[in-house]
């Protein structure tokens, strides 16, 4: 019985009928994007973007991501089969997810984000992701922004009224017809990593800047 459950929530009529049902949701948001000029004028000028968000507020970014699926962002998504649904929802929505993650199938997905990345400039990365803990920022996000010589751009995610779940990440699904306000900081640029220390520098000097709008 199982199999068949998963078989049916990772078939293809099914990951069609819910990003059509996650972008019909997302459509009774009063959406506000904020600071998108800036990164927006480093891809333009054919300088890498890695825009970085926390896995509670991933959501928003689909009913954000026409804004930018032109540029054929790319997406490190995990292996399981959660992580199969929600690839099959972002390629709808105009993301290029990349299969892997820091538990599985890393080395070789970090490659492939990597060739995609130089090719498009533009890429996402969750940064405590795909299972926290919640708040820490992993240190690939720095590795892949320093191998692909981008600049680091936090982006938010923030609903008026919205439920949290009760999940590991305290996942946010505004609430229909919330203000809803995607929030972009300003680009970081780090200097070269040295060694780890230098590294476990910046992972916390991005974390630092990242935690104030993560609800804990």
């Amino acid at each position: 019985m199982r199999i068949k459950i998963d078989r049916f929530l990772t078939s293809e009529p099914f990951i069609s009928f819910l990003y059509r049902f996650i972008q019909f949701y997302s459509w009774t948001f009063r959406l506000k994007v904020e600071n998108e000029k800036e990164w927006m004028e480093y891809v333009k000028n054919g300088d890498a973007v890695l825009i970085c968000c926390w896995h509670q507020q991933i959501f928003t970014g689909i009913c954000y991501s026409p804004t930018f699926k032109i540029f054929k962002p790319c997406i490190m998504i995990s292996q399981s089969k959660d992580g199969e649904i929600a690839a099959g929802v972002a390629k709808r929505a105009g993301w290029n997810p990349v299969r892997g993650s820091s538990s599985r199938g890393g080395v070789g997905a970090f490659k492939k984000m990597l060739y995609n990345f130089k090719e498009t400039k533009i890429a996402a990365h969750i940064v405590d992701g795909p299972r926290g803990p919640s708040g820490k920022v992993k240190d690939g996000v720095i590795r892949l922004a320093h191998a692909a010589n981008a600049v680091i751009v936090p982006g938010y995610a923030f609903a008026e009224n919205g439920w949290y779940f009760n999940s590991w990440d305290k996942f946010l699904l505004p609430k229909p017809f919330s203000k809803v306000l995607v929030r972009f900081g300003k680009a970081l640029k780090f200097d070269k990593m040295k060694d780890k220390k230098s590294l476990e520098k910046q992972r916390k000097q991005l974390e630092e800047i990242m935690l104030p709008a993560l609800k804990v």
